[in-house]
């Protein structure tokens, strides 16, 4: 069965992508000390001069990268931007400082008074602490220190700003403290300050990467070369940057077509799921349209190129996508926000304190201690992990229930969804050709075309009653099965499989064929039992001028009714002995997903490129709110754009290339783990399951993470708020002043209660 046009439709995919220009946004915090760099070129281009190729440009940050941050790196986005540096950055610089600090806190006097305990003493050994915390402030805390820059000069204080004031206070008293009397140092502080603060930015730069490699996937769906047909009518291998309008190439059976163009010669049919979202392969003969990137499957195909590079229709979604990833809204963490806000506490307390204490003992050192004191306890060691903890405990929970979650923005914002939108093909569906109803003529339909239709009892062309009622009882569900999953035994088709699937979770042998013919346009021939058997759609009924028995033209109007294809088994040319329906089979997961949504007040949504029969189909039938059919790939951006734009939070679930740019577009973009590469790239969060309740559970989890994320912000804030009175000398007057270095272990209490709470979540029950 190499053809059958019935079973899809041509549309045509355009390739004017429309350019929004919007303004960018650093997508972390490096980025954002880039973008901030004051020795910046110019602003970031406009959407009309950044349209990135195919074969775009990918820039690493690497370690250089970030020890003296290079203002042209990212060139405000306008290259395609790869985080994984910033992770690196973070991790590396962790491990090394948390190595230098193992002996600045073991030679500690402050640690070693409090565990009792004696360093070992040999020449030299009193600059080790002070000679490696100096090592560490430099190497550790200079990426603080940078992006505190891009803080102060944006007049936006954050948890960089605050984390660089804490350590440069803690660096400047300790190495003051070694030439006066009456202070002690606390490297021991500074270090481990820092090298929490590291590892809190390792974790959540290895969360906030974002799917940058969507644009790589994309490329790889370009052929590198064709065969373009010659003034001879040979075919010569040529780069496809070398095609030109006008060129005409020859497409083989399972390559992809290399530009958008048009069909000059020869029958096939293409997969164009990946593009369009139509789940059943489109037939093409001469006129016919076709997109670069798609499949060919059948015949081969002779293509006049209509567009080629940047003007293909692969080429627009490309541009989509990095529009999509450039125009995501900035979301403020709270921890950041409640750094903000303590930085301008800290900075008041210490402010009063110093004016209260010279005011009642003068200018002393103890109250350079005071005002030291009261700057190291706002230093955020439990602001800094009360984010970051949640976030990879969150993450680990995730991917036992097979939730992957790529973006923690992302997973954040998913506990305000209130519309979730599905695509059809391979989401809500599997994405592939099933046997959803069968009819046969002697009785009434079975499966999901439950039609009413009475039995077939007109008299058969060439039947006499004897030999007809013989035939009424020989053709059953099971003989049907077994004839047509036999005379489909060889074919690669997606009915045909479809069919052979059917046969064998009925437990139905096939029966044995042969002389096997392909009718092009028409469907299959072979003989069974003797006897000629067809197999094929409308067309071939019309063409062997058969007349449908009533119970089959009940059951292919219904069908036909719910956008179902209908194949039909023909006896000796001459009876409709049985008819199939097939659909994109809608997954038993979606019916629960859908109903958990509503429950939760959640809107559903549908997006497909298939038809509008077919999608109003699978709409009514899972109960969704609404959906939008013949949808193309700039249309899903815009469709999704177009529910923001309402006021909606929008999530876009999907699994192909052509889901890409909504995805992308989506506050949370949710991939299918069986999709394509691209999708998944595009995805904040991935479904490894490809189970659709798993966005319920997504969403459940999203919801828990927030609240323990509460609970550590009014922890750690609390504290601070606790603390800091203590530290200015509030009590003073009753003997209680709290010095640095106990301030510090306070500190360093309030991160082990923030930890073991974050923990809790690690016990959460997201079964749904």
């Amino acid at each position: 069965m190499d053809d059958h046009p019935e079973y899809g439709r041509s549309d045509s995919l355009e390739a004017d992508v429309p350019h929004r220009s919007e303004s960018t946004v650093p997508c972390c915090r490096i980025c954002q000390l880039d973008a901030n760099t004051e020795t910046r070129g110019p602003g970031p281009p406009s959407a009309e001069q950044h349209t990135p190729s195919p074969a775009h440009t990918e820039h690493v940050h690497g370690e250089s990268a970030h020890d003296a941050p290079d203002p042209d790196g990212h060139g405000g986005h306008g290259t395609h931007t790869d985080h994984s540096g910033h992770e690196r950055l973070f991790k590396r610089r962790f491990w090394v400082s948390l190595v230098l600090s193992i002996p600045v806190v073991f030679f500690s006097e402050f640690v070693q008074d409090v565990f009792g305990y004696t360093a070992p003493a040999f020449p030299g050994s009193v600059w080790i602490t002070p000679v490696l915390s100096v090592v560490v402030f430099a190497y550790g805390g200079v990426p603080f220190l940078s992006m505190a820059r891009a803080e102060l000069a944006n007049r936006e204080p954050g948890m960089m700003l605050l984390i660089s004031l804490a350590i440069t206070v803690a660096f400047g008293y300790s190495i003051a403290s070694l030439f006066l009397e009456g202070t002690t140092p606390f490297f021991w502080e500074l270090v481990t300050l820092i090298d929490i603060m590291l590892l809190g930015h390792w974790m959540e730069m290895r969360s906030v990467r974002q799917a940058s490699g969507a644009l790589d996937e994309l490329a790889t769906l370009m052929p590198d070369t064709a065969e373009r047909v010659t003034e001879g009518g040979d075919t010569e291998t040529v780069p496809v940057s070398d095609l030109s309008e006008g060129d005409v190439v020859l497409v083989r059976p399972g390559a992809s077509v290399p530009a958008d163009g048009t069909v000059v010669d020869g029958e096939s049919s293409v997969d164009e799921s990946m593009i369009t979202g139509e789940s059943r392969p489109v037939g093409k003969e001469p006129g016919n349209p076709v997109v670069a990137g798609t499949v060919n499957q059948d015949g081969s195909l002779r293509v006049r190129v209509t567009e080629t590079g940047e003007e293909t229709a692969l080429a627009g979604i490309m541009r989509l996508v990095e529009e999509a990833q450039r125009s995501k809204s900035r979301t403020q963490l709270l921890a950041d926000r409640a750094a903000g806000w303590l930085f301008y506490v800290a900075l008041s307390v210490a402010g009063i304190t110093g004016v209260a204490w010279v005011v009642a003992s003068g200018l002393n050192i103890g109250v350079l201690e005071r005002v030291v004191t009261v700057l190291v306890v706002a230093c955020p060691h439990a602001l800094g992990l009360a984010v970051p903890l949640v976030v990879a405990i969150n993450t680990s929970t995730a991917a036992e229930n097979g939730i992957l979650v790529r973006d923690r923005i992302a997973m954040e914002e998913a506990r305000n969804l209130d519309t979730v939108m599905f695509d059809k093909t391979g989401t809500l569906t599997k994405g592939e050709q099933g046997v959803v109803g069968v009819s046969v003529a002697s009785g009434t339909p079975r499966g999901d075309a439950d039609s009413e239709a009475q039995s077939a009892t007109g008299r058969s062309h060439g039947a006499g009653p004897r030999e007809e009622a013989a035939d009424v009882r020989a053709w059953d569900e099971e003989r049907a099965f077994a004839v047509a999953a036999g005379v489909e035994g060889d074919s690669e088709h997606m009915i045909a499989r479809a069919i052979r699937t059917a046969a064998q979770e009925r437990g139905v042998q096939r029966a044995p064929a042969s002389n096997f013919e392909n009718l092009r346009g028409l469907g299959v021939r072979a003989t069974v039992d003797g006897d000629p058997v067809h197999l094929g759609g409308p067309n071939l009924v019309e063409k062997l001028d058969i007349e449908r028995p009533p119970a089959i033209t009940a059951f292919a109007d219904e069908a036909g009714a719910n956008a179902r294809t209908v194949v039909y088994l023909v006896r000796d040319e001459t009876d409709i002995v049985a008819a199939f329906a097939l659909a994109d089979v809608v997954r038993e997961e979606s019916y629960r997903a859908v109903e958990a949504l509503h429950a939760m007040g959640i809107e559903v949504a549908m997006l497909t490129g298939d038809s509008e029969d077919v999608a109003r189909a699978v709409a009514e039938e899972l109960g969704i709110d609404q959906y939008f059919a013949e949808v193309l790939p700039d249309e899903k951006d815009t469709k999704v754009k177009r529910l923001q734009s309402e006021g909606k939070l929008v999530a876009m679930v999907g699994d192909g290339v052509n889901d890409a740019p909504a995805l992308t577009r989506a506050d949370v973009g949710i991939a299918i783990g069986s999709g394509t590469d691209v999708a998944i790239e595009a995805g904040d969060i991935v479904l490894v399951d490809n189970d659709p309740v798993d966005v319920v559970r997504l969403v459940r989890l999203s919801k828990a993470s927030y609240r323990k994320m509460q609970e550590n912000l009014v922890w750690a804030t609390g504290y601070n708020v606790f603390a800091l009175p203590l530290a200015a000398g509030v009590l003073a007057p009753v003997g209680v002043l709290l010095s640095p270095a106990v301030g510090a272990v306070f500190m360093s209490l309030s991160t082990i209660i923030v930890a073991l709470n974050a923990r809790r979540l690690g016990g959460l029950d997201l079964t749904a």
